[in-house]
């Protein structure tokens, strides 16, 4: 996506389809004069000449025949004070699809182009209004599925994570100053005192890396939500825990083995976490071709999932069924889930405790809802270390974050090493910039034109 000078951009900013107010966003240096040819306030006066940052109340008309379009009202803003740091035009409508689209024709017939995707938000941060992690924090708070993960979001754009790398690159170019000092004045050679100071400020960089680094399985949840896996043989409860958890009647339940024939998937937010939920078909073997399908599709979820809950009747000794399921999820993170404890047990559970010795073990019944409370508390303990459940750390979110981190930590650690065996200092300073410019990527201070046009190819269009 490549950015003209001069040009000026125009898209719907608010979803499509019926709802009380639609909103097409103009931007750029022809902003306010696009919009003054199909705007006309109620008091005669252009939006040149009116206040800005206040709304408008007048007509868009159409510039070919001066008919009426839509009451509307305007707003508009001026550079550099805006999102983008160029003039930007806001034209509040009734919603709907016709409305807005008619109007967002009439702004590109005066010479605006239809907005690419994300490139309101990519011209904020080519103009330096925000730096790039911000930047994909706007995306994270559109598409949040939990107020954790809105809340982690809202630190990030504003500017939680950015400072946390701005302390890593201080101390960096802190050690660079003092290595270049040494490259630049060879007669004084580095003391063994200075250079323990250096490995030290260099380990301490690479532990506050190691502390980001450590919230990423936490922070990836936080944004995509925990793929959990409801695993069991047929009718030991699987739907009615997924009905149990939603507060709602999703799925069918039957007492007949292999009512879920298919793969149910639903997003739930549990105390903060969404958990993405797949109620999954019982694994047996079945001569029912549509079953045996959603058995296969059971398996391949099995492979992806971040969680198992794995259900077991309490009234029925382990069959060959629960033993192959056991056997399937052996290295997973697993919840084991006791269900129907309101019958005579006959669940060999001593063995079930051998089998799962560190995994939690939660008895419940679905039936006269119990457990429900201990499932949650226990989900969101192996989800949420307790420095996080403060809300004081921040959180990395995002794959392309932790892959900078990764090769930052890798090239601090490259560099410590090379000090510790005093090798010579230019080639220290090699390692300490790599971890610079991998920092960098991260706030978008170096990084390709393809990686982002790559990043905001994902945002919707009009933000």
């Amino acid at each position: 996506m490549v950015i003209r000078e001069g040009d000026t951009i125009a898209a719907v900013a608010t979803a499509p389809g019926e709802c009380g107010i639609g909103i097409v966003r103009i931007s750029g240096p022809e902003a306010i004069g696009i919009a003054d040819r199909v705007f006309r306030s109620v008091s005669g006066r252009t939006l040149k000449e009116l206040p800005g940052r206040r709304m408008n109340y007048g007509y868009i008309f159409s510039p070919d025949d001066g008919e009426k379009i839509d009451e509307v009202l305007v707003v508009a803003m001026k550079a550099p004070h805006t999102y983008t740091r160029e003039d930007i035009v806001e034209v509040h409508c009734h919603g709907g699809n016709v409305a807005v689209r008619k109007i967002l024709e009439t702004v590109l017939s005066m010479g605006a182009r239809l907005a690419q995707p994300g490139e309101f938000t990519k011209r904020a941060f080519l103009n330096g209004r925000i730096d790039l992690s911000q930047a994909e924090a706007v995306m994270d708070i559109i598409s949040s599925k939990s107020e954790m993960g809105l809340k982690t979001a809202v630190s990030q754009l504003e500017g939680g994570l950015s400072k946390q790398l701005d302390g890593i690159k201080d101390k960096l170019l802190y050690i660079m100053s003092r290595i270049e000092a040494s490259i630049d004045f060879p007669e004084h050679d580095i003391e063994e005192v200075t250079r323990d100071d250096l490995i030290q400020e260099t380990r301490s960089a690479i532990h506050m890396v190691e502390r980001l680094l450590s919230t990423s399985s936490t922070g990836k949840i936080v944004r995509e939500g925990l793929s959990t896996a409801i695993i069991g043989k047929p009718n030991v409860g699987k739907s009615s825990l997924l009905n149990a958890l939603l507060r709602e009647n999703r799925a069918i339940v039957t007492e007949i083995p292999g009512t879920t024939r298919d793969v149910i998937e639903e997003y739930v937010n549990l105390r903060g976490v969404p958990l993405k939920l797949v109620d999954t078909a019982g694994i047996r073997q079945t001569d029912d071709l549509v079953e045996s399908i959603g058995v296969e599709k059971t398996r391949e979820y099995l492979e992806s999932a971040d969680l198992v809950l794995l259900m077991l009747d309490a009234g029925r000794p382990l069959s060959e069924e629960d033993r192959i399921i056991i056997d399937i999820i052996k290295g997973k993170r697993v919840i084991v889930l006791i269900n129907k404890t309101d019958l005579e047990i006959r669940l060999e559970i001593d063995e079930i405790k051998k089998r799962f010795q560190e995994r939690p073990v939660i008895y419940m019944s679905l039936a006269q809802g119990t457990g429900l409370d201990v499932l949650e508390d226990t989900i969101y303990k192996m989800v949420f270390s307790d420095e996080i459940r403060t809300g004081d750390a921040v959180m990395v979110t995002r794959v392309r974050h932790v892959d900078c981190l990764k090769r930052a930590k890798k090239s601090l650690s490259d560099a410590a090493a090379a000090m510790l065996n005093k090798l010579p200092v230019d080639l220290v300073s090699i390692d300490i910039k790599a971890a610079l410019e991998a920092l960098g990527e991260i706030t978008g201070d170096n990084i390709t034109e393809e990686i982002i046009d790559r990043i905001f190819h994902d945002f919707c269009i009009g933000k």
